[in-house]
């Protein structure tokens, strides 16, 4: 069975907004560890707090990298996430 490409397309308003919301959702919801560092997730901190999870995008989004693709998100801590740049 071959594996249907999915494709990405813009919301109404031009933006990958609710596509990446979506993803970004799914993506903390699975994560255990942060991709970065691979010190373990507490998903009980919050914003601002610099080891809550966030979502880093694997290839930024400056550089080519799809901003919604769950391909190129990965869960990481806040201050892994800044580090990285």
């Amino acid at each position: 069975m071959a594996i249907k490409k999915q494709r990405y397309r813009p919301d109404m308003d031009g933006s990958f907004r609710q596509t990446y919301e979506h993803n970004r959702k799914t993506v903390l919801a699975q994560a255990e560890v942060c991709a970065i560092c691979g010190m373990p997730i507490n998903k009980r901190l919050k914003f601002p707090d610099p080891m809550s999870a966030t979502v880093d995008h694997i290839i930024p989004i400056a550089r080519g990298g799809h901003p919604s693709d769950p391909q190129n998100l990965q869960a990481a801590h806040l201050i892994c996430n800044q580090v990285k740049g």
